[in-house]
């Protein structure tokens, strides 16, 4: 993992410095060619909604700083790869990079879920944003990805509160009627909730609507009011 991530960072500090020399050249030199808008193609996990605002908002940040040197493709839900497969999309580099939650990667490791939808009562979003930044969190992160053979380089942000128990066809008065409900949510909740009786189904955000209107699940959590 070191060495494919040390790769990946060398070759982004060598952009940054080619791009400095391009600009100086640029100055002593007008009539240099100016090297193409470099493209970088991102699929978020997001039709709409505050998390494809908050990808949005980082794009245009990027925009801000790179000028023409650099343009983000932002691309939505599902446009090249289905949400399971963005991770391994980055990795192969059919995508240059992907907007998601580490919860979707609990089918290939469990401990991804710590990092972005942990136990109940714990952290908060933002105490668990400071431990990844200043409390180790990000070197277990790619100590992960390692172990998992994936060539990634991760940037944490967009901390969210407390979810809520989800959405009902009919109002819970019972820990009892949860028996059999089908139900989706991701993570290390999946496991509570079987443990609780539930049919727990593990879907992406945008698969939500779907499955509800197939009657594959009648019953969902995805994040909090304000993004539901």
């Amino acid at each position: 993992m070191s060495k494919s991530t040390s790769t990946r960072r060398k070759f982004l500090k060598g952009a940054g410095i080619a791009g400095g020399a391009a600009v100086a050249g640029t100055l002593a030199t007008p009539h240099i060619a100016k090297a193409k808008t470099k493209v970088l193609k991102v699929q978020a996990a997001w039709g709409g909604g505050i998390f494809l605002e908050n990808a949005k908002s980082y794009v245009d940040r990027v925009h801000a700083m790179a000028g023409k040197d650099l343009r983000i493709d932002l691309l939505s839900v599902n446009s090249v790869v289905k949400t399971s497969q963005m991770q391994d999309a980055v990795h192969r580099g059919v995508l240059d990079g992907a907007h998601y939650v580490p919860a979707y990667w609990y089918s290939k490791s469990k401990a991804a879920s710590l990092f972005g939808t942990g136990p109940c009562f714990g952290w908060s979003a933002q105490e668990l944003l400071g431990w990844i930044h200043y409390g180790g969190g990000m070197d277990l992160f790619n100590e992960l990805m390692g172990s998992l053979g994936l060539n990634l380089v991760s940037f944490f942000n967009s901390p969210m509160p407390a979810q809520p128990m989800g959405w009902f066809k009919e109002e819970i008065k019972d820990s009892s009627q949860l028996k059999g409900l089908k139900y989706r949510t991701v993570g290390l909740a999946a496991n509570v909730l079987q443990e609780m009786g539930m049919s727990v189904v593990q879907l992406p955000g945008g698969e939500i609507q779907p499955a509800m209107n197939s009657g594959l699940i009648v019953a969902a959590d995805f994040n909090n009011p304000t993004s539901d």
